[in-house]
């Protein structure tokens, strides 16, 4: 189904699964206990795997094809909190589950890996069609690919295709490199660059609200809106994270791989057809649009920030440098605030404010696009600026979670005698709207890799684009000494974010 619509279809999970396998890198991590397995066994309860479909997990620790279905029974169970769990569907799921256990770097692995692939082509008739997931740490993606192109797994009587889970590098070279490693084996069109943001609901419905309905696209250009605002704050710590964490901080963990992305979807040309390679080639367009720093910029465009202890609720929490496995003095960003400019015409002098990170005031992840004001009030000369209620309400908000929606602020005529304006919403909530529950990312995002559709699937020249954009401001993180920690735990982050936005004109908005 390469190539095809998914967005003609208005139930995207109707599109059919054909016969494959899927082999998980990792199996023991929490990716697959967490997220992989519940989002397959949701798949299988609405009988959108086709039969006989198989996973094989893969780790170092040795185990028992019966223990590793039992451990990730008890995950589903306990992470599948919106899908009944039904014993029936579970045991027909998880006559398929099997499991290998072996390095990584040793040839036997992958040897064991394939006598399995070879079983179930036999017996559960998977037609040789296989997925690869790589669902390990970082380090170990060229090893995987090696160890499959060693023993030739990536080729068979079917496809196969290979998931490889952000970060793609931990810096432009390193992410070039690793590209360069996985072409070694596998052709651009079998390799999907996952990014689960782009799986999600509301993001997918950017592209329907601007490109089905002729009402706001008109308006979305440098003519209409003044600025726009991506958010995606995150109320807990590192969870037990710490030591990856301070080698990656929330510039390069979720500006330059998620928020890039959402920027371009919403600020991306029309594509001419809902074609995998138009839509992507579209949102390349935009992210190679994005203007670079020059070193002497980063200090009026980029904010980094880093939370200390703090009381919240009667709780005293942690600051960073006091989290497990985190150095005393790390210069870690646990927040990121920057600046970026699109260098075309719809975009031309709007900046797109984006900020992230931890402990903040609250979870949520929002677009936010602020249109111009009115060019002329005649209620500010009679004394009842709407200004009174904060910033105009010219206001598009885009809801990513943890409720997903679309809400649209304006003003009205408050009921009564005089003219009195108050800020009033239109909202859309997906759950009321439709009646139905809305798939998680990795559903989605599992099913399209199955069928072949690469549309939400990051391209290696958007990866490199991204890591253009934020390369600069990496480089000056990297020389400077910060007076961390500068905000407290459950704040919305440093007073110079605020002021970033100041010197404009603007200000953040309290999602």
């Amino acid at each position: 189904m390469t190539g095809s619509n998914p967005f003609q279809d208005p139930i995207r999970f109707q599109r059919r699964v054909r016969p494959c396998a899927l082999v998980i890198f990792g199996a023991n991590g929490d990716l697959t206990k967490r997220k992989l397995i519940p989002a397959l066994y949701r798949l299988a309860f609405e009988r959108r795997l086709p039969p006989g479909f198989s996973v094989i997990g893969n780790s170092r620790t040795a185990m028992p094809h019966e223990t590793f279905r039992e451990k990730m029974k008890e995950a589903t169970r306990q992470f599948s909190e919106d899908t009944e769990f039904v014993d029936s569907i579970w045991d027909d799921f998880a006559q398929g589950l099997f499991y290998e256990s072996g390095d990584l770097r040793d040839p036997a692995c992958y040897a064991a890996i394939g006598h399995r692939l070879s079983e179930i082509e036999r017996t559960r008739h998977s037609g040789g069609n296989v997925l690869f997931y790589l669902s390990t740490q970082p380090s170990h993606y060229t090893a995987v690919i090696d160890g499959l192109g060693g023993a030739g797994l990536h080729q068979g009587n079917g496809w196969r295709r290979v998931v490889v889970e952000k970060p793609f590098g931990h810096d432009l070279s390193s992410a070039r490199e690793l590209d360069d490693r996985i072409h070694q084996v596998f052709s651009e069109d079998e390799v999907y660059r996952i990014d689960h943001y782009l799986g999600k609901e509301t993001v997918q419905n950017i592209l329907a609200f601007r490109f089905g309905n002729g009402i706001f696209e008109p308006l979305w250009n440098r003519g209409y809106i003044s600025n726009v605002q991506i958010t995606a704050a995150e109320s807990i710590g590192v969870e037990g994270r710490g030591a990856y964490y301070q080698e990656a901080g929330a510039l390069r963990d979720m500006i330059q791989n998620h928020l890039l992305q959402i920027m371009a979807t919403v600020a991306m040309e029309p594509p001419a057809v809902f074609e995998s390679n138009a839509v992507r080639n579209e949102r390349a367009k935009l992210l190679g649009s994005i203007r670079v720093l020059r070193p002497e910029e980063v200090a009026a465009n980029a904010v980094a920030g880093q939370y200390g202890p703090a009381g919240v609720g009667g709780q005293q929490l942690a600051g960073f440098r006091q989290e497990e496995g985190v150095r005393p003095q790390a210069n870690t960003d646990t927040y990121a605030a920057v600046t970026f400019f699109v260098d075309n015409w719809r975009w031309a002098g709007v900046p797109f404010y984006i900020r992230s990170g931890k402990r903040l005031a609250k979870r949520v992840t929002d677009i936010a696009i602020h249109f111009n004001d009115a060019p002329h009030s005649p209620f500010d000369a009679a004394g009842m600026d709407p200004g009174a209620f904060g910033s105009r309400p010219n206001l598009l908000i885009l809801r990513v979670q943890p409720e997903e929606g679309i809400s649209l602020r304006f003003l009205s005529k408050q009921p009564g005698s005089g003219m009195t304006l108050r800020p009033v919403s239109m909202d859309f909530k997906y759950g009321s709207s439709f009646g139905v529950r809305s798939p998680a990312a990795y559903e989605t995002l599992l099913v399209d890799a199955l069928t072949g559709d690469a549309t939400l699937y990051t391209r290696q020249d958007m990866v490199e684009a991204s890591w253009r954009a934020v390369t600069p401001i990496l480089d000056a993180w990297t020389a400077t000494k910060f007076d961390f920690p500068n905000y407290t735990a459950g704040s919305w982050g440093p007073a110079a974010s605020e002021a970033m936005l100041n010197r404009r004109g603007h200000s953040w908005r309290t999602p």
